[in-house]
């Protein structure tokens, strides 16, 4: 460790190890300080180890459906140590990974907490001592933590967050899940899938409320169908521990109702961490939880910077490492282009999968859009029917008078690694006639992004 950096960052999640390293190797001196593990709750706590978690409820339906294909398989049985082992392993050779790239690229990684002492100058607590160093500039990247409400508070032990929703000792029979957001309805799926009797509830009026609502509807249909039951427009006045389970107030379109279930996942949101870092005496402006910044991710004070879920939603690793490089590349005197705020993807990992870029057919009408729809079924595109994944449909918005491709929705297997095709369209602002005229490769499923345009230009050969 010295005492003097062009820029240090605080916090080592998918924002902020993404900036030190790319300062780094645009020739900056660079550290960044962490508290905890490289990798951020997203590597760690999060994306990652959901992903290994959700890729064994993949393969519980598919043994399940195994039939359909000439395959006699017993009903799954359920390792959930093993489970937790494998999802554990994952996230654990990330973060040592992150901690090579530290190393490769010359990045000083100290463990620690931060404080800011002054415009350009950190304090950093140890177990043994504290230190302070100096920098030019700072970056702030200590994301942000699962909300909580009064009334709705976890033990971790019955009432459980996200964290302990990843490390189950044993599956429960019954599951209450807060929130139908991403986090909200991943855990349902995959618990669901596990043979937990999971009961989802939702104060909006439909799950996923921040997609399509065509397609917030088809997911709730489906969810359903595989058992789960959903309450929409319900509030949770209270939840609490009675002995060794969950005990859930609700008041809904039906009225009050208490639900008892073995566990309750409160996955309602975050708030960012923006305590405890000396911001209040520096004058670093904050709204609720998060640092208020400006379209470069700059905030009140000069030489600060505060990128990815600490400086406001959306609270997603992708847009919290598209930030980082941003500000390194701005730190380091280049001039890179604004991040395409209104591009971000949205992705929700459960059965059927979710993604979205762009414009719901909500905002388009909204702003009063002269827009066309296409939509193309996944039980038209052979590529689906043949891994029996018939299910959902790409949704496309197209503006009428100049081909603008204005929103992309997709819904169904593999949907959330389709979806860069359509990020790529929109960002480089490829037309809609530009894109029918790209080969589309026979068969895939990316065929069904092809088609849904057509249908949005009444050109449709498959529907």
């Amino acid at each position: 460790m010295n005492d003097r950096y062009d820029v240090v960052v605080i916090g080592a999640g998918p924002g902020g190890y993404v900036c030190a390293i790319r300062a780094r190797q645009l020739g900056l001196k660079v550290a960044c300080i962490e508290r905890d593990k490289p990798g951020g709750i997203c590597l760690n706590w999060g994306c990652i180890p959901t992903k290994a978690l959700l890729k064994a409820a993949d393969l519980a339906h598919a043994m399940r459906h195994a039939d359909q294909f000439g395959i006699s398989a017993v009903e799954p049985t359920f390792d959930i140590k093993a489970m937790v082992g494998h999802s554990r392993d994952v996230a654990s050779r990330l973060e040592r990974g992150v901690g090579y790239l530290f190393t490769k690229n010359g990045v000083d990684h100290i463990t620690g907490n931060a404080r800011l002492v002054s415009e350009n100058q950190i304090s950093i607590d140890t177990e043994d001592s504290t230190t302070t160093i100096e920098a030019n500039y700072i970056v702030i990247a200590t994301g942000a933590r699962p909300r909580t409400f009064p009334g709705i508070e976890p033990d971790g032990e019955v009432l459980w967050t996200s964290k302990q929703a990843l490390v189950p000792a044993q599956i429960p029979k019954s599951m209450i899940v807060l929130g139908a957001g991403a986090i909200g309805c991943e855990f349902a799926y995959f618990y669901n899938a596990l043979g937990t009797k999971v009961t989802l509830v939702e104060l909006a009026d439909r799950i996923l409320p921040g997609e399509d609502k065509e397609v917030s509807t088809f997911v709730a249909r489906q969810f359903a169908d595989q058992g789960i039951d959903v309450h929409t427009a319900t509030r949770c006045q209270s939840l609490e521990r009675v002995s060794d389970s969950a005990r859930a107030h609700l008041d809904g379109a039906n009225g009050p109702q208490t639900i008892d279930a073995e566990r309750a996942l409160i996955g309602m949101g975050v708030v960012g961490n923006s305590t405890s870092l000396g911001l209040e005496e520096l004058g670093i402006e904050v709204e609720g939880s998060f640092i208020r910044v400006d379209e470069r991710n700059r905030t009140s004070v000069a030489s600060i910077w505060a990128i990815g879920d600490v400086a406001g939603p959306p609270a997603l690793a992708h847009k919290a490492s598209a930030e980082g490089i941003n500000v390194a590349e701005q730190i380091a005197g280049r001039s890179p282009a604004p991040i395409h705020r209104d591009l971000i993807p949205y992705c929700t990992y459960c059965q059927p999968e979710v993604a979205h870029v762009g414009l719901t057919e909500e905002q388009a009408w909204e702003q009063d859009l002269d827009y066309s729809v296409g939509r193309f079924p996944f039980s038209a595109n052979g590529k689906a029917l043949g891994a029996g994944h018939p299910e959902g449909f790409v949704k496309v918005l197209l503006d009428k008078q100049y081909g603008e491709i204005l929103g992309v929705h997709i819904v169904g297997h593999g949907a959330t690694d389709l979806l860069a095709e359509a990020g790529l369209a929109m960002t480089t602002e490829v037309t809609a006639e530009a894109l029918l005229e790209t080969i589309h490769p026979h068969p895939t499923l990316s065929e069904a992004i092809l088609e849904a345009v057509a249908s949005a230009k009444g050109e449709a050969i498959h529907i």
